[in-house]
Parts: structure tokens; sequence; C-alpha cells
């Protein structure tokens, strides 16, 4: 079965719309959702109602800190990111909120776990920046690959049996074959808002049988998006950013 894992959407319409597209057009036959739904970008209704009607088409969804922010004041963020939360939490209503605040933290699916930050404390939301940060996470889990967001950035980690490390950042649209006697942690750019300085929006494709991951671009409308969040007045970095990749 051939997977397409999306995470860090950020209420960015714009940028789920062409990766969902991207990715049926690539053959995707199920969506795999690693949280932050909400946050940064100005329609997070459209982008949660999204993630219901996936989940309910049979997409594996997990929860962000965006997503836990929305509903307890004991999540912290910087000054723009706890204004687009608090603005967030005006447009969801209680369906939209229940969703998020009923995502499961994790799910292992067979030889796969996901997470939005790190397998070994899921809930500390953790970023995977380095190996150190990868190893911690890789032998909290036997799954063969473990698939996480949180960071914005693409990154591909492995651990040998004698638990050394590799790691490097994967080329758009080169297949990596996740090879057996290691264990894989793949690390996704995010949809709504990349960090790695190509503003197009980042997901990954993963065919369950070959075990090769691809990481995939996508263009899109970002000055619709932008406009968007400058109209409802949330802070114009959040906008700026958009056309940065950063």
């Amino acid at each position: 079965m051939l997977l397409a894992v999306f995470s860090d959407i950020h209420g960015n319409r714009q940028a789920f719309e062409a990766c969902l597209k991207a990715a049926r057009a690539k053959g995707a036959e199920r969506f795999v959702l690693l949280g932050d739904f909400v946050g940064y970008g100005a329609d997070p209704e459209w982008v949660v109602d999204t993630a219901m009607e996936l989940a309910a088409q049979g997409a594996v969804v997990v929860r962000g800190n965006h997503d836990e922010a929305v509903n307890t004041t004991t999540e912290t963020m910087n000054a723009e990111a706890q204004i687009a939360i608090e603005w967030t939490r005006g447009r969801l209503d209680v369906a939209q909120r229940r969703f998020l605040a009923e995502l499961p933290m994790t799910v292992d699916e067979k030889e796969r776990l996901y997470v939005h930050s790190e397998a070994s404390q899921p809930t500390r939301w953790h970023y995977v920046r380095a190996t150190a940060d990868a190893a911690k996470s890789l032998i909290s889990t036997p799954a063969h690959v473990t698939f996480c967001g949180h960071v914005h950035r693409p990154a591909l980690y492995s651990m040998s049996v004698t638990a050394k490390m590799t790691s490097f950042v994967p080329k758009t649209d080169v297949p990596v074959q996740l090879l057996r006697g290691r264990q894989w942690l793949a690390v996704l750019g995010s949809v709504g808002q990349p960090r790695d300085g190509d503003p197009s929006a980042a997901f990954v494709l993963f065919d369950t049988e070959s075990c090769e991951i691809t990481y995939c671009r996508a263009p899109y409308d970002i000055a619709s998006a932008a406009n968007k969040i400058r109209e409802n007045g949330l802070p114009p970095w959040l906008a700026d950013r958009l056309s940065l990749g950063r």
C-alpha cells in the first residue's frame, strides 16, 4: 500500500489542498496525518473538517502540540503562535475541538509508529534536531519505521543493531529504501509552514511493501494563504515567512 504522510498543516488550506492533490496523483491509497492541524494559518476550520473526513475514510490521525493548545491553557508558545491559537479557539466549533482533543498521541500500525514529536515522551513535545534526539526516540520503540513531524524540516535517521546512528537530509523525489536490520526515523517537512528554505509544501510517500520512502514537495498559492493571514489580523510574520520557507 502506498501511504501519504502529512504533518504540520497549520491551518494552511492552500498547502493542504496541493499536497492532497499531488499525493493522489502519485497513487496514494491511504493517508496518515501527524498533527498540528491548526496554528499560524487562517483556515483552521477547513483543515480540521478535512482531517475529520479523512479519518472517517480510514486515515491515521494523531495529535500535535498546537492541537493540544486549542483545548488547554497549559501549553505555552511564543507570542505569535499564542496569538494564532487564541484566534483559532474562537473559530472552531464544539465538534472540531472535540475531534482534536480526542486524537491519540501515537498510533502503532504493524511495524510503523506514528507520532507528532518523537517516541520517547510524546506528551513533552521534544524536537528531533540531531542524532542524539533521534536515538532517544528510536530506542524507545521496536518499530521498524517511526514517522514524526514537529520540526518543519525533513530529515532521515537510522540506527543499526549496534546502535550506530546515521542521518541525512533526503532529496526531493528520490526514493530511499529503509533496509531491514536498521530502525528508521523519518522526520517530515511541514505541509503548511516549511522551515528548510523551500517554501513549497512538504509530504512523504511510503510504500509498505518495498519499504521505500520518498520525500515530496508540492508548490501552492502562497500569496493567497499569506493574504488570508493578514486579512484576519494575525501577526504579519506568519504570512511573510511562508514565501521564505522559514
